[in-house]
């Protein structure tokens, strides 16, 4: 049977097989548009189909996205949440990746603060950062962060000498997870790169770096790569939220 010739039902009974629920918004989408479903759905089960990550590792994936302070998308996020429960999920589990996806706002310093150093050097005024060394404390701090979580990037450097309490507190909020959280660490790390490479926000230089922690986790290609996949729905919240919508002022 071809995707023109599926029955309404059939193309609902389809995607429930493959992503494993339902909801009152695919229900307008696959009525306004069938064939349009259709291909949605086909093209939003690749990951579940290929079930490289597992079925409750994809729902934090969807989670996390979801909560990003750059989407903020509550009925997905209500809805995940409550797949992932379904599979097995703990309150803690969902906790933490919540935690995890709370750090993005750090992005206005890892952006900004380059920005003003640079400026700084342009403007003369480089010696007011470039001779500020580190003391004890801060060095305590810097091994302190690449303890907790894994990593260091240059960009870390700048932030902490220009405000070491800053980074401080920063350090002790973002290690939460990663100091008494249940996740794996590549687990953790697909949870960056989604909230990182998700379309509403796309930054690159964390992309890199969570990729690339990843991958020194064990982390598979495969496994990132659906990340992606799963992450690349995102643009289809354009019918979730503007289909009901249609649907209810077209018949009027």
């Amino acid at each position: 049977m071809s995707e023109t010739t599926k029955t309404k039902e059939q193309l609902k009974e389809e995607f429930i097989k493959n992503r494993g629920y339902w909801s009152k918004f695919w229900e307008d989408v696959l009525e306004l548009d069938s064939n349009f479903f259709s291909t949605y759905s086909r093209f939003s089960s690749v990951p579940s189909k290929n079930n490289t990550l597992s079925p409750k590792i994809r729902e934090f994936i969807y989670i996390a996205i979801d909560a990003s302070t750059t989407h903020l998308y509550l009925p997905g996020l209500k809805l995940h949440m409550e797949n992932a429960l379904a599979l097995g999920a703990t309150r803690d589990e969902i906790m933490e990746v919540l935690e995890l996806t709370s750090v993005l706002g750090i992005h206005t310093c890892t952006m900004g603060v380059p920005i003003l150093m640079d400026e700084l050097r342009k403007m003369g005024r480089g010696d007011e950062i470039d001779n500020i060394e580190y003391g004890g404390h801060e060095k305590s701090l810097k091994e302190k962060f690449i303890k907790n979580r894994g990593y260091w990037s240059p960009f870390w450097d700048d932030m902490l000498k220009l405000s070491p309490e800053f980074f401080e507190c920063y350090l002790d909020f973002s290690s939460v997870p990663w100091k008494s959280g249940t996740l794996e660490p590549k687990v953790k790390e697909f949870i960056y790169i989604a909230i990182d490479t998700a379309t509403t926000h796309l930054h690159e230089e964390g992309a890199r770096i969570h990729i690339r922690n990843a991958l020194n986790y064990g982390a598979t290609k495969e496994e990132i790569m659906e990340v992606f996949q799963c992450v690349s729905v995102l643009g289809m919240h354009a019918l979730t939220e503007g289909g009901p919508m249609l649907r209810e002022l077209a018949e009027k």
